[in-house]
């Protein structure tokens, strides 16, 4: 019998987050009894993580909520990490929204298919006209802080520490998953007026296309990755987000086999950046 000891994760997760219309914590109860089949795993949250993390072989970034919760220990446990080589999962070199969102600025004035975006008041004529606009902190998340305004109100907002995109009349938003730049499932919300409530989504090879352009764009080599999109009037697709932190994953409005397979491919891209590391 083997005597090798399986790997360690510390699993950073806030449990009780008050998440709209979801339960974070069933999503982390059930990923975490999975992953206890091939890894020796504690769970932690976000405060804890730099404290604790030391004894363990990887920090996994779960349902961990809006860092502006908790900014000072984030930035603690990102100084603690980068200075002691830990292994962090999402590895912290992401380019979407864990740096903030920039991105959505640099993708929009490069041509990507991204909502027109600016973030001060002399870039306004770049932006398509629009009735409405909408107004979020380039630092948020989790739709905090968002606002819908009036045409009239939108140059004095944009002040250069907010987003500015033309409120878009789309069909329907949805979300691509990844796993190590694989593919894995994809849902969306049919209903406008109901954003929570997802159902399984059979993508194009067009849809895949515009997905994976913007998984290729980011820098991780492992990890979990969520592309948010919107059906624009027109029939294109326009990225919303680029979640490369903490994406909530829906698992529960996925079929058994769906689910166990995303499972599997979790547990095996874990296991080669545990080995990419220690090569």
């Amino acid at each position: 019998m083997s005597t090798a000891r399986r790997p360690r994760l510390l699993y950073v997760t806030d449990l009780a987050y008050p998440a709209r219309g979801r339960r974070y914590c069933d999503e982390d109860i059930h990923l975490t009894a999975r992953l206890r089949e091939e890894f020796d795993l504690a769970l932690c949250h976000p405060r804890d993580a730099a404290a604790l993390m030391d004894a363990f072989d990887a920090v996994v970034v779960r349902n961990s909520g809006p860092v502006l919760a908790y900014q000072d220990a984030y930035d603690a446990f990102r100084a603690r990490a980068a200075e002691a080589g830990t292994r962090v999962y999402n590895p912290l070199d992401g380019r979407g929204d864990m740096a903030g969102k920039q991105y959505l600025l640099d993708l929009s004035a490069a041509g990507y298919p991204v909502i027109p975006t600016v973030d001060r008041a002399a870039d306004l004529r770049r932006l398509p006209e629009s009735g409405r606009y909408v107004v979020k902190p380039k630092l948020g998340a989790d739709s905090v802080g968002l606002r819908i305004v009036e045409a009239g109100q939108v140059r004095d907002l944009a002040d250069g520490d907010v987003l500015v995109q033309p409120c878009v009349d789309f069909a329907y938003e949805v979300s691509f998953y990844f796993v190590d730049h694989d593919f894995q499932y994809a849902l969306y919300a049919p209903r406008t007026d109901r954003r929570w409530e997802l159902e399984p989504y059979e993508p194009t090879p067009q849809d895949l296309e515009f997905a994976r352009r913007f998984v290729g764009w980011n820098s991780l080599a492992h990890g979990i990755q969520r592309v948010d999109a919107c059906r624009a009037p027109g029939g294109e697709l326009l990225l919303v987000e680029l979640e490369d932190l903490n994406p909530y994953l829906s698992l529960d409005a996925l079929d058994d086999a769906t689910r166990d397979a995303f499972v599997i491919a979790l547990k095996a891209s874990l296991h080669r950046f545990l080995e990419a590391a220690r090569g």
